[in-house]
């Protein structure tokens, strides 16, 4: 494999030729990083592509700039449905308990005070919504179990397992309801295939635009 930087119309990409690659691909990151990968192909090739491809990226760097991390005041605030709200708000009442019981000196005994509660934020609230759409969807799971995951927000097993990440709580619930859609779908479709986008789109029409919304939503707690 082969790396190094592309510049190109004041855009800085990293360019990975990978002669095994049967097509090229971009993608733009959460934090603007932007990476070619490409067969082994001309330079005339790179340059036309990237030509082509500019406006997409381009655009995908508007809609990261105009979405940049939300952030919160640790002790001060706590991050419920894509709104940021007071601890002191009735919301926020089991918080307050853990971080009263807890070493606020220590920033990491604070961080999981607020992972115990949106842990149990986020059992109450989508344990109700996962049954609500497996209802709707006549699908059944065999189980839900919770985790803080970095990369997915959420994962279903062949044996009916789903898992969701407890940073949904943290996004808006039409986002949430999406994942759950996603994932209870998984139940009947293994894998990603028209059959089972139309099956989400069923139940959730704007299924495109919301999850092309989920991978540009960034945290930081």
């Amino acid at each position: 494999m082969h790396t190094n930087k592309i510049n190109f119309n004041d855009l800085e990409i990293l360019h990975l030729c990978k002669a095994n690659l049967k097509n090229s691909y971009i993608s733009v990151k959460k934090n603007g990083d932007i990476t070619l990968k490409t067969p082994v192909v001309s330079k005339n090739y790179i340059k036309e592509l990237l030509l082509k491809r500019e406006p997409w990226i381009r655009k995908q760097l508007r809609t990261i700039e105009e979405n940049p991390p939300k952030s919160i005041n640790l002790q001060d605030e706590v991050m419920l449905f894509g709104e940021i709200i007071s601890v002191d708000s009735n919301e926020a009442a089991k918080l307050r308990e853990y971080l009263q019981r807890a070493d606020t000196s220590n920033v990491e005994a604070i961080k999981r005070c607020y992972d115990k509660f949106y842990r149990e934020y986020a059992k109450n609230y989508l344990i109700q919504r996962a049954a609500h759409y497996s209802k709707e969807m006549n699908l059944n799971y065999s189980d839900i179990k919770f985790r803080k995951m970095r990369s997915r927000w959420g994962s279903c097993n062949s044996r009916g397992v789903i898992t969701f990440n407890i940073e949904l709580i943290k996004i808006d619930k039409r986002l949430i309801d999406f994942v759950v859609v996603h994932e209870i779908a998984h139940l009947t479709h293994m894998n990603h295939s028209k059959r089972f986008h139309a099956l989400v789109n069923q139940y959730i029409p704007e299924s495109h635009e919301l999850n092309q919304r989920l991978k540009l939503f960034s945290l930081s707690v």
